[in-house]
């Protein structure tokens, strides 16, 4: 893939799909689907310059899993993958998951 570095607050997400199947293995049409809203950053921009003029890092990083609303952010296609450009604001959150190794570490 062609290396893609968003500008300022910008994020670039990959949409993590979800199942294309109900549960009783009726396949759903793409129309009739709603888009999921989970993403994995791929890449972001420096971040947003305050009123001071520095620069202020963005919470998100790369690799991060995120949620973002249904109509968030600009649908691009780079190297013939789909890709989601949104600014930081967008995004609602990010997931975490607990490992058990993780768990174990914190209890010391």
């Amino acid at each position: 893939m062609a290396k893609f570095t968003p500008l300022h607050d910008r994020i670039l997400v990959r949409r993590i799909e979800e199942g294309e199947t109900t549960r009783g293995g009726i396949i759903i049409p793409d129309s009739a689907k709603e888009k999921p809203q989970e993403g994995e950053v791929v890449s972001v921009g420096k971040g947003k310059i305050n009123e001071e003029g520095k620069v202020r890092p963005l919470d998100v990083k790369d690799g991060d899993r995120i949620l973002f609303g249904k109509y968030s952010g600009t649908e691009i296609k780079l190297d013939g993958e789909d890709f989601i450009i949104m600014r930081e604001e967008e995004v609602l959150g990010i997931l975490t998951t607990s490992s058990k190794k993780e768990l174990a570490g914190s209890r010391r």
